[in-house]
């Protein structure tokens, strides 16, 4: 095998390094506000909302509308293609709004995941065929990052090499064409919360997973300083009735990482998975807390446990549209000091802060 080959052009290099920083700048982190249409249905369900593209309109525009004061926590808003041709209601389009804000928008590439043949019910992501012209139309119209998820469920004979090996694959082709294409791509891999497992076994699959990711990253010569990773936090799945402490996940998490993911990375934005507002913030504070060397900055990129107070807040009602974007700005604020360690547990209270949330197969 060859190793010859070319790292982008200085400029691009520069152009990518840089947007990677400032999506992780100090006490920043993302608002990831991509759910497809079929996941905003469920979203809406909660609070009696029906699915039409003017309510995903409405809601989409109270998160991006919200007071310029919360650029100040927030350096990037991942969006749905609709949400990106969507405009509020004065005409203005919604990439247009954040970067006066200062807040760099972002889009979701991956067709979603779907079931992977042969495999014990696992998944791929599709959607690389026409990815390149794709991320070539949305960099001109105003996006500078793009975000591709793949998922991992634990039980006991998954993941499979089978599974592990396409998804790091797909991450990796993925990244090298938006790389290509001047767009900084979020490796998003979730080890999901589904299932009994303990705090023990996440940690052993998701090395094993995130191992094989940059491995497969390193092969399709995917520049590190420009690529931002989104893994899940480790730990016990959500049916295991462990009680494991914020500091036993913060310890897991880092090891995992440690053991995997080089330095050269600038970041990495945590989801969220299935961990209530409060409880995200509380783990991630801990996780910035371990005594162990971190060359990465370790920030959030919250979809559920950023919008749930804001989203039951509002309620599809205009009357309640301040209000909601309050508990934005609270939210944003409690997941920026934990992006920093200096989160006090409780010390922000959320109106649906506690509320867990309950992941199914039928997410994904």
């Amino acid at each position: 095998m060859t190793t010859f080959f070319y790292y982008p052009n200085k400029e691009l290099q520069e152009e990518l390094s840089c947007i990677a920083k400032a999506l992780v700048a100090p006490g920043k982190g993302i608002i990831a506000a991509d759910e497809s249409n079929t996941t905003m249905g469920k979203r809406f369900q909660m609070i009696g909302l029906e699915n039409t593209e003017e309510n995903r309109r409405l809601y989409r525009q109270l998160l991006i509308t919200t007071d310029p004061k919360i650029s100040e926590n927030i350096s990037g808003f991942i969006m749905f293609h609709e949400t990106l041709y969507q405009k509020t209601d004065a005409g203005v389009p919604f990439a247009e709004v954040l970067r006066k804000k200062g807040i760099i928008p972002g889009i979701k590439v991956d067709k979603n995941s779907v079931p992977l043949f042969c495999s014990m019910d696992e998944f791929t992501s599709q959607g690389l065929d026409d990815l390149h012209l794709r991320c070539a139309q949305y960099k001109k119209d105003g996006c500078d990052f793009a975000k591709w998820r793949v998922v991992m469920k634990i039980d006991k004979t998954t993941p499979s090499y089978h599974a592990i090996m396409e998804n790091a694959n797909v991450l990796a082709r993925y990244a090298a064409i938006c790389q290509s294409q001047h767009l900084v791509p979020v490796i998003e891999s979730e080890v999901l919360m589904i299932g009994d497992h303990d705090l023990d076994r996440c940690q052993k699959v998701t090395e094993t997973v995130l191992a094989a990711i940059f491995k497969a990253l390193s092969d399709h010569h995917v520049y590190l300083e420009g690529v931002l990773l989104r893994p899940n936090m480790v730990t016990p799945g959500q049916s295991s009735h462990k009680n494991n402490t914020p500091a036993d996940i913060g310890l897991s998490t880092i090891l995992a990482l440690r053991r995997t993911v080089p330095p050269a990375v600038p970041g990495i934005l945590f989801l969220s998975g299935g961990q209530a507002e409060e409880e995200a913030s509380v783990n991630l504070n801990a996780t910035n807390n371990v005594p162990l060397c971190k060359p990465w900055a370790l920030t959030f990129a919250f979809g559920r446990a950023m919008q749930v107070s804001a989203l039951r807040s509002w309620g599809g009602k205009k009357d309640n549209v301040s209000n909601a974007q309050a508990e934005l700005i609270k939210r944003a604020r409690a997941h920026s000091l934990a992006s920093i360690g200096k989160y006090v547990p409780g010390s922000i209270e959320s109106l649906y802060g506690s509320e867990k949330l309950v992941i199914d197969s039928n997410e994904l």
